[in-house]
């Protein structure tokens, strides 16, 4: 069982990370998010931040279907996503190795790739 403090935990132990301020989490790296509170919107209503929901940057359409088939219990999507590379993750749902494997898996697609490169290569 995860939650928003190990998510800040996780995102800013990797490299050249940097926290926006917002009214939950926000984490990018290089100018682009990796991993972020789930912003709901009800029509008619204000948007809600939802910090026991995090939004992960996957990488594609097969990766983030692949998980919201694969595991329901812990992934999600909405309308609003269609077409994106993101999904939804409940955190009290997940366990901190995953969510530790997640955090990081975003990250690394999301990093300038002299940030992720091992030296010498590039």
């Amino acid at each position: 069982m995860a939650d928003a403090d190990d998510v800040r935990r996780l995102a800013l132990s990797l490299p050249h990370v940097v926290e926006v301020d917002s009214a939950g989490f926000d984490f990018r790296v290089g100018d682009k998010g990796f991993v972020w509170s789930y912003p709901e919107r009800t029509p008619g209503q204000p948007r809600v931040i939802r910090t026991d929901i995090a939004v992960l940057f996957v990488g594609d359409e097969a990766e983030k279907q692949a998980l919201v088939l694969g595991e329901p219990d812990l992934f999600f999507t909405t309308p609003a996503y269609d077409g994106l590379p993101l999904v939804m993750l409940w955190l009290a749902r997940v366990d901190l190795d995953r969510l530790t494997e997640l955090v990081t898996d975003a990250w690394h697609m999301r990093a300038p790739s002299d940030l992720t490169d091992p030296p010498g290569h590039g």
